[in-house]
Parts: structure tokens; sequence; C-alpha cells
């Protein structure tokens, strides 16, 4: 779902960065009129269950991966601009940190993962919710609801995803008709992406929303933006609950190294050009970011330690981030009596 740097022309990617620039703009303003500064470190507790659970690796027929992203989850429990938000700021911290997805493809990973899955997946979920049988468990309808909107939240993001692959072929080729770009054209790439996430990946989705949202209703029930009001007693014991969900989730992330493989479109050039018998130019001679912990590893450490560390770094960074977010930002709502 990371589509990394050079598989989309600069065009495109421009193109769905400036997409993308009015869609922050909003989100940042309903992220303000919504969501208290006190919630806003919880938030970033959010995002870091996010960018963890991208870190959960999951085969693929076909000997490729996937992975979870858990969009549809922080819009349930924040709302699906504050996902927004959210979102794009874990895969900021993987584009530049780690160099998961591509810096040019930014906007684009954004529009799909940080736009088109939550609003999607919050859609259907609130849809569900409102047609929900009279005298059915509130909680069993819930984790239903999530669970369909996050599965087919995440197919509408792998169908952009391969959309956007798709058309390069179509439109930026070479003297001699190559691909420049990513070589797949649209009756390849959207039933290569959608067969991974129809399956696999959008089942992984569906596992890690509705085991969250599950676990927080019932050990953590102030965490998100129903908690407004909590005391402080349960707003403590939500805390504990939700770090202690935390750290579970980082001791068991070298299980994502288990799935061997590249994502789907994620292949290095001379990869590509094993497999369609040519290198693309503009994938192969493009600029690429020089990440500062590249691919999750540090160089003497064991693959399993480095990818723990990784985790832990990204997860407090994201919550440092929106600490600082909470303790600079204005609030445009009173939520004082609420």
């Amino acid at each position: 779902m990371h589509i990394p740097e050079n598989y989309l022309s600069p065009s495109t990617c421009g193109v769905l960065a400036a997409a993308m620039v009015p869609v922050w703009v909003h989100a940042t303003k309903r992220v303000r009129e919504t969501v208290p500064k006190d919630k806003m470190p919880l938030l970033g507790l959010a995002a870091a269950f996010s960018f963890l659970a991208m870190m959960f690796n999951v085969p693929i027929p076909g000997g490729t991966t996937g992975h979870a992203v858990c969009g549809t989850l922080i819009a349930i429990l924040f709302g699906p601009w504050a996902a927004t938000i959210a979102l794009s700021v874990a895969l900021a911290l993987q584009a530049i940190l780690f160099g998961d997805g591509g810096i040019l493809a930014f906007g684009a990973n954004c529009f799909n993962m940080a736009f088109i899955l939550p609003q999607v997946g919050y859609g259907i979920y609130t849809w569900l919710m409102h047609r929900k049988k009279k005298g059915a468990s509130s909680l069993r309808s819930e984790l239903v609801a999530a669970g369909i909107a996050s599965y087919v939240a995440i197919n509408a993001a792998a169908l952009c995803a391969g959309i956007e692959f798709g058309i390069q072929p179509l439109l930026f080729t070479d003297a001699a008709g190559n691909a420049l770009y990513c070589p797949y054209p649209l009756w390849v790439s959207v039933p290569a992406m959608l067969a991974g996430h129809l399956t696999v990946a959008g089942a992984a989705e569906a596992i890690f929303t509705v085991g969250i949202l599950a676990y927080v209703r019932k050990a953590a029930p102030s965490f998100g933006i129903e908690g407004l009001g909590a005391t402080d007693k349960d707003a403590s014991r939500s805390s504990r609950a939700m770090a202690a969900l935390m750290c579970a989730l980082i001791v068991l992330v070298p299980l994502g190294l288990l799935a061997e493989g590249d994502a789907w479109g994620e292949w290095a050039p001379e990869d590509v050009s094993a497999a369609v018998g040519y290198a693309p130019q503009g994938l192969s001679t493009g600029w690429m970011w020089e990440a500062l912990i590249p691919d999750y590893s540090f160089g003497a450490l064991p693959d399993w330690a480095g990818y723990v560390l990784s985790a832990v770094i990204g997860a407090a960074v994201l919550v440092i981030v929106f600490r600082l977010l909470a303790a600079g930002g204005k609030q445009k709502a009173d939520f004082g009596t609420r």
C-alpha cells in the first residue's frame, strides 16, 4: 500500500499532493473544533497503534505481503478528520525516518490511506450503526459494523493505489513505448492490488480493528472523544490499559518479519527489470530519499532487535509530536461543559 519513490510520475505525485492540501486544511480545522487539547496526546497514541499495525506484515498468495492500517479504527474513536491528521503524521514519519513510502509519493499515500480509507470506513460504520436492529447487543453490533467498514475501506484504498499505479504506463512512456514509471497497466495493477486486500490484508485490517476496538470498549472506555467528561480515575485506568496494549504490540512486532517478500508495487528497480524485461527510466534514475533508518533496521543489530527498536522509536516520536501539537495548538471549541 505504501507507494515507493519513482513508481508514480512527478506530475501524478504533484496532483495528488495538491488534492491533499485542502483536505489537510479542513481536517486541521475540524480537529480543532472536535478534539479537545487534552485528547490530542491520545490521538498520538492512536497514530502509534496505526504505525505498529503497519509493521505486522502478512504473507499474500503470490509471494507478496500486506498489512493493516487501522484507519477506520482511529476514525471511530476520534472522528474521520482526526484520523486523516493522525495517519498523515504516521505516514510522514515512515517515509522520512524509515524510507517506507516515497517522499514524492507522500501525497498519494496520504490520499489513499489517510483520506479515502478513514472517510469510507467511517461512512460505512455510521450507516451500519444507524441500521442496527432494536434490542441487538450494542457492542456486538459496533464490532460487526467496524469489521465490515474496515474491510471495505482498506479495499477502497487499495483500489485507488491500483489505479494510480495502472495509469502510469498509459500516460508516461519513452520513445520506444516502454513505461517510465510503474510498468503495469490498469488491467494488471488493479486486480493485483485488490486480490491481496480482498483476501489477506482486508482480513488483517478487520481483525486489528475489531480486536483493538473490543479491547478499548472493555478496558479503556474513556479512550477517544467519546470519553469526554471521564473522571480522572477512569482516564488513568484507560491510559494504563492502552500503554499495556502498546507494549504488547511492540513486543510482538517481530512477527511482521516472518512474512517474506515485498508488498505489490514496492519492488527494487532491478526486480522490476527482471520481471518485465526492461528497467523503466524514471524508476531507475529518479530521485531517492536516503532514510535515516532504512527498512526499520540498524546495521549491527539482529533484524528482530532493529525492528523492535524501530517500533519503540516510531511510537515514541508520534506520541511526542501530538503532545507538542496539544501544547502549542489553539482550541476553537469549548469542551468544558461536555
